[in-house]
């Protein structure tokens, strides 16, 4: 997940679909890349879980896979509970030291 958001295309995409659903056109259309090559972006946010899509007709959809953030939201907020904690010790190693 973090390799498909690393990309800023990838990431005007996520934040557009965060508005809710977008056709493949309407996602490529503010991009100045050509369709072949904004579908490879759309496929690594597919494979890794982050957006699905759907066709009706000639119509491709795609939408936000919700569980997926979930996930990544469990996981920076554990890391950050770890980080914050080593800090803490930290800091009161550098105070006491000081006193």
């Amino acid at each position: 997940m973090f390799a498909a958001l690393a990309d800023p295309t990838r990431r005007r995409v996520i934040a557009r679909l965060g508005a809710g659903p977008a056709s493949v056109g309407e996602l490529a259309s503010p991009l100045s890349i050509s369709l072949p090559s904004f579908m490879k972006h759309m496929r690594s946010l597919e494979s890794c879980g982050l957006i699905t899509t759907e066709k009706s007709g000639r119509v491709r959809t795609c939408v936000l896979n919700q569980n997926r953030f979930h996930l990544l939201t469990g996981w920076l907020e554990e890391q950050r509970r770890i980080w914050e904690e080593s800090t803490d010790r930290l800091e009161q190693f550098v105070t006491q030291e000081e006193s």
